[in-house]
């Protein structure tokens, strides 16, 4: 037997990630007394900026903004109970099109191996017992997540560790849901943000480039289902925390209580294990104690 507490590390692409996708996991099993750590890759300076700025208008500064965020982010791990932030710190990349994607110095134009490498080290450092981070879409095609997982996958490779490894992912009865709560709120899906101008999409197309472009999975194919129910409050908290961005986070203008009945649950696909726990599973831990 080891000393070292069972640990749970989040890998995501931006400030503000970690509540959308793993708040509740991140909450609940810090409850537990399993170490948390998010390493978080960018610096979220393609965010909107005070005053609700945009990217590429005037007064939009990035630097300032990646400040900004950097402090959001610590606010939403203290809500969460993060017990490690690690950040990464690369450029923000922006959206599918933008001109930023190409930027020298973002994390999409960084070498897959260089940070694999960095994350590699993280990895060596606090021996997760499960990884968590997106599927090879990225879940909806935004490059800085592809990025994330590929440097994941990676990262792996490079260790001996042998870590169960999750991807998050959306149930298509889940996705129906949001749909229909989307358009109560008067929330169409299908269009983008009225404010932010068209940008021409790069060739090739990122998501179509990972060979994914489909959003979320049948609820069949969804391996492990987690009830975060009694820390929805939190996660909710966790993305006010990040409240320079609230114009681009619809969950918050329903409400705590609406928030909690459509996310008290989080789900992910398993896609590694050594431990033979049987599919479907409720815990990312299961197997291990």
């Amino acid at each position: 037997m080891t000393d070292r507490p069972l640990t749970l590390m989040a890998v995501h692409a931006h400030p503000d990630d970690e509540a959308t996708g793993t708040g509740g996991v991140l909450a609940r099993y810090a409850a537990e007394g399993i170490r948390t750590v998010l390493v978080t890759c960018t610096d979220g300076g393609c965010g909107d900026g005070p005053g609700g700025v945009k990217p590429g208008d005037p007064g939009h500064d990035p630097a300032a903004v990646a400040s900004m965020r950097r402090r959001e982010l610590e606010a939403s791990c203290e809500v969460l109970a993060v017990s490690d932030l690690e950040t990464l710190d690369y450029a923000d990349s922006g959206m599918i099109g933008w001109p930023s994607n190409e930027a020298p110095g973002s994390f999409w134009q960084t070498p897959v191996e260089e940070g694999a490498a960095r994350l590699a080290e993280l990895m060596r450092h606090y021996r997760p017992d499960v990884v968590v981070t997106y599927d090879e879409n990225g879940f909806y095609g935004h490059p800085d997540h592809i990025q994330a997982h590929r440097i994941t996958m990676a990262a792996l490779e490079m260790t001996e560790l042998t870590p169960k490894v999750y991807w998050t992912t959306m149930p298509h009865s889940m996705l129906r849901r949001f749909g229909e709560a989307m358009r109560e709120f008067h929330e169409d899906p299908s269009q983008p943000d009225s404010e932010q101008e068209p940008r021409p999409r790069p060739e090739p197309d990122p998501a179509e480039a990972a060979g994914v472009t489909e959003i979320g999975l049948p609820d069949d194919e969804v391996t492990t289902w987690v009830d975060t129910t009694a820390f929805s409050g939190r996660k909710f908290d966790a993305l006010a925390a990040h409240a320079s961005q609230g114009e681009n986070i619809f969950f918050l203008r329903m409400g705590k209580e609406r928030f909690g009945d459509l996310m008290g649950t989080e789900t992910f696909v398993r896609v590694r294990d050594a431990t033979g726990t049987a599919l479907p599973e409720k815990d990312l831990f299961a197997g291990l104690r």
